[in-house]
């Protein structure tokens, strides 16, 4: 038996969440619903110009592993932050939902900080994102510890993670790792622009290495460069093993073996779209982990993200297998 049932890589983030209106986007610059790279000026600047906010370790792959430890998963993270105070949030908060984190520290005299992602969650509750990567940015392969690579049966790569000097060259070893010892691959492609900023890398990484891809109705169709949704999923489901494509209220579509399930969401007010997909991804492989079938896996996935979305924050705050098992899906 693997140590880990998922081992995931990627950016190592402290959210900073706040509301804000959509004449304060409008005004200050910001895309709505997207999320923008930003520089340290520009990450002090917007900081000053928000309302109250509240810190929260995030990370979009992060937010995917405490899903899976907070239900009891065997998890680990692989992500980059510095020796300072932003960093030492980030490790806490992540060990203390169970996940192991080990990944050596940026040293205090770094010139980047611990990144951290300013989230403006509108009334709608939709979130945009302005992203300071810092030293998140400079994960190598130096990083990767092959040994855990292969004690995993699940590796989850992280699509942002591909804004990086060396990052692929660490999902290159890492995928190398895990495969060599029998492990499998999954992927979420994370935002339309990044997929825009990395097609070509993804495109042959889907086509070699995934298992399991990831994805939301926009990324899926940037991926491949189609604006008919139905034919963007079928090529993907081509690509890989199984697919996942989420599509906000309309639920979840998933494919495998040649099969097609739909999951209705779970309605909800929302309060803060942020860490939907994350959360989502979490429940469908501690599914996929612990042996359960696909459509089920779904609604797991449907359920964790409803459950997320009714909240600030990215993180669970139910206990997620009671809400499991209260549906009926365990």
């Amino acid at each position: 038996m693997k140590k880990y049932h998922v081992v995931g890589i990627g950016n190592a983030m402290v959210d900073v969440l706040a509301e804000a209106s959509e004449s304060f986007l409008a005004e200050n610059g910001i895309g709505k619903g997207i999320m923008q790279l930003i520089d340290m000026d520009r990450a002090v600047d917007l900081y000053a110009r928000v309302g109250p906010a509240r810190e929260v370790s995030g990370g979009s792959a992060a937010n995917t592993i405490a899903g899976i430890a907070h239900l009891g998963g065997r998890t680990a993270y692989v992500g980059k932050v510095k020796d300072d105070q932003l960093g030492a949030i980030f490790a806490h908060d992540l060990r203390a939902q169970g996940a192991d984190y080990d990944t050596a520290l940026a040293p205090g005299s770094h010139p980047d900080e611990t990144g951290r992602c300013i989230v403006l969650v509108t009334p709608d509750g939709e979130r945009s994102m302005n992203t300071y990567l810092g030293v998140t940015e400079h994960l190598a392969a130096s990083d990767i510890d092959p040994a855990q690579m292969a004690d995993a049966a699940w590796i989850y790569l992280e699509g942002y993670r591909f804004d990086g000097p060396e990052s692929h060259e660490a999902f290159a070893k890492a995928i190398g790792a895990a495969k060599g010892a029998g492990g499998r691959v999954a992927l979420t492609l994370s935002d339309p622009f990044c997929v825009e900023r990395h097609r070509d890398a993804f495109r042959a990484m889907i086509a070699n290495d995934v298992d399991l891809l990831f994805a939301n109705r926009a990324e899926i169709m940037s991926m491949y460069q189609t604006e008919d949704f139905e034919a963007a999923m079928a090529a993907g489901a081509a690509d890989v093993e199984t697919l996942a494509c989420t599509e906000g209220d309309r639920g979840a579509h998933l494919f495998s073996g040649g099969q097609r399930v739909n999951v209705p969401a779970v309605p909800t007010d929302i309060v803060d779209a942020t860490g939907a997909g994350d959360l989502f991804a979490g429940a469908f492989l501690w599914g996929l982990t612990h042996d359960v079938d696909l459509k089920t896996c779904g609604q797991m996935g449907c359920l964790a993200a409803s459950e997320v979305i009714s909240h600030i924050g990215a993180r669970p705050e139910a206990d997620l297998r009671s809400l499991f098992a209260a549906h009926g899906l365990i």
